[in-house]
């Protein structure tokens, strides 16, 4: 038995995303960038000016974690480190960890509010939520968010303790 040669062509080695060539889809100046395709995000990224990128360090900063944020992340996947594309990385590193302690902060303004709504001091409300009073002065601190089981926990008990201090209505015979 004789087996003939393989005739098949073999495909050529995919280049990085950010490589490769832009199909012609430049981005609109006056379309919102998180309205751009993924397209118009590359070509941006590999033949844009400064003003484009600021719009696009914009759109990261105001949400790091959406839809501009995972196209600037698929483009640049594979990416040399330099030039725009370590700054767009470190804008949205930088959005995200800003973010990320702005979140800690809200929840830890939440856990506040619940506590001092209870009644309890904080010793108090520690121990009837099952934590040690060091991990909620952490929650309190936002340097720690507490679980959002925790979270459900910690808003049932500030309302058992609402509800146990509101006034009774007189019972009217």
């Amino acid at each position: 038995m004789t087996l003939a040669p393989d005739r098949r062509r073999a495909l050529p080695p995919q280049r990085p995303a950010s490589e490769r060539p832009v199909s012609g889809s430049a981005p609109d100046p006056d379309q919102p960038v998180e309205f751009w395709p993924t397209s118009a995000i590359r070509a941006a990224l590999q033949a844009g000016d400064i003003e484009t990128w600021k719009r696009i360090a914009s759109a990261l900063k105001r949400d790091p974690f959406g839809r501009t944020a995972r196209q600037v992340e698929e483009v640049l996947e594979g990416a040399r480190p330099f030039g725009i594309a370590k700054a767009l990385w470190e804008v949205l590193e930088r959005a995200r960890v800003h973010l990320e302690a702005n979140e800690r902060a809200e929840v830890a303004r939440h856990v506040g509010l619940l506590i001092e709504r209870s009644g309890l001091n904080q010793q108090e409300f520690a121990a009837r939520i099952g934590v040690a009073a060091e991990d909620l002065a952490s929650y309190l601190d936002g340097s720690v968010s507490p679980s959002a089981s925790l979270m459900i926990r910690i808003r049932r008990l500030s309302d058992r303790f609402v509800k146990a201090r509101a006034p009774r209505p007189a019972d009217s015979n």
